[in-house]
């Protein structure tokens, strides 16, 4: 069985910025390619890997005042933290129940917007923190005139944490969910991911995407 190690979010249901887009586009085809061929396979969207996006958007390793927030803050994302991404794919490619199936980890208690991230960290930490906002018009505008991958990082943040895009659809009948398939399995609630940033906060990483 093809299990493409992309961890990728929707996008055969959903659309994006054009530098965003144009990433996702090689995957559409690739997916398109491989169900053509009747090779079998799963794939994975793991959504907002945990630790990497709570880095990027709380910045523990760093003494700072303040916060950026994206958007409102309001809009919801999912996140999963990376040892539990390995563990679920590792049940995922030896389960023939996700055959020919998209496997999707959306775990109820890690959807969370940035306002309720924000406070939750700051009930940890003690601490006040400034809220910076950065509208959506000034994204999109980064999105257009950013070199790559600074675009793509962009519409990412636009896609994620404005539109919400990870929450905003359902699930489809090919479609199962990581932690209602493997129940048994004790995932870190991204309440727990941040009891570890307080004694040992990840290095700051960057993804090209």
């Amino acid at each position: 069985r093809f299990l493409p190690s992309e961890f990728g979010v929707e996008e055969d249901r959903l659309s994006f910025l054009p530098p965003f887009e144009a990433c996702l586009e090689k995957k559409r085809k690739i997916r398109r390619a491989v169900e053509a061929s009747g090779i079998p396979y799963t794939y994975v969207s793991a959504n907002c890997f945990g630790a990497y996006f709570l880095n990027y958007l709380l910045r523990p390793h760093e003494q700072h005042e303040d916060v950026t927030i994206y958007g409102s803050g309001e809009a919801k994302a999912p996140f999963t933290y990376e040892e539990d991404i390995a563990n679920y794919t590792i049940r995922v490619a030896n389960d023939p129940r996700t055959c020919n199936k998209m496997v999707i980890y959306k775990m109820q208690k890690n959807i969370l917007s940035q306002i309720e991230l924000i406070s939750l960290w700051e009930k940890k930490t003690g601490k006040y923190f400034k809220k910076v906002h950065v509208p959506e018009e000034e994204l999109v505008k980064l999105a257009e005139t950013l070199p790559f991958p600074d675009n793509v990082r962009a519409s990412v943040l636009h896609s994620l944490f404005v539109k919400g895009d990870l929450v905003n659809y359902e699930l489809g009948e090919n479609d199962l969910e990581a932690s209602s398939l493997y129940p048994d399995y004790k995932y870190t609630t991204v309440d727990q991911l941040l009891d570890v940033f307080l004694v040992d906060p990840p290095k700051p990483a960057l993804a090209t995407f």
